[in-house]
């Protein structure tokens, strides 16, 4: 069945966000705090490995650095276009609504449970190449072993940011649908290269969430999606 892996995998954000809501009730707003930098430093670490993962070659027994300009301009030019658009203000205006229509009026962490969240779980190669193999020929494994990796992540962050982590399914299950769909009608339509790129930037971004949620906002990384788009830039015409 095509759709099957992003159905599962929502599925276990939405369970992994309800059992981290349940662990959230018995913890002590210091314990939350100290969870909350701890999944900063993770996050940090998780972006700079899948970052560097690409950026570092072993030649001729000597490490040597590639991908460093289209870093730079996927950054630059992401970040510029992202913030002519305001995508992060509009990430926040979803997230308020979907607060305001569950209720959540006082919980001040929903936003940015929701944002914070949605961005680890969506940003990466997984995602993409998972949902491209659903869509072609109904393989769900990949996302399926997504689905348990985003468990843990959301169980760890919804018992710091509660509500929030758990409305992070609904744009996973919106970008992977969507993705699934693209990919059955159109077949395989990302190189493995892309892939490369967009795993490589999107690694950057995850850094720039660790950041965030370890020392305190520092970048408006939803205004930095659009960096995203440049590695497809560079795959059509370099």
């Amino acid at each position: 069945m095509i759709g099957l892996g992003t159905i599962i995998n929502t599925a276990a954000v939405v369970g992994g966000g309800l059992l981290g809501m349940g662990l959230k009730s018995g913890l002590k707003t210091q314990m939350q705090d100290a969870l909350m930098r701890s999944c900063g430093v993770a996050t940090i670490f998780i972006g700079a490995a899948g970052a560097l993962s690409k950026m570092l070659v072993f030649k001729n027994e000597v490490f040597e650095t590639q991908g460093t300009m289209l870093l730079i301009f996927s950054l630059v030019i992401g970040s510029v276009l992202g913030e002519w658009l305001n995508i992060e203000q509009k990430m926040d205006t979803v997230g308020e609504k979907i607060k305001n229509a569950v209720g959540a009026k006082n919980d001040n962490l929903f936003v940015e449970g929701f944002v914070n969240v949605s961005l680890i779980i969506c940003v990466g190669a997984m995602a993409i190449v998972g949902a491209i193999q659903d869509g072609i020929s109904g393989d769900y494994s990949l996302l399926a072993a997504k689905a348990v990796l985003d468990l843990i992540i959301v169980v760890v962050f919804a018992s710091t940011y509660g509500l929030g982590a758990v409305f992070s399914a609904v744009p996973v299950f919106v970008y992977q649908g969507v993705i699934t769909l693209l990919a059955a009608y159109l077949g395989s339509f990302v190189s493995d290269t892309l892939i490369d790129h967009l795993s490589f930037i999107g690694s950057a971004l995850i850094f720039c969430v660790g950041v965030n949620i370890a020392f305190g906002k520092r970048f408006k990384v939803g205004n930095m999606l659009p960096a995203l788009i440049i590695p497809v830039l560079y795959g059509l015409f370099i």
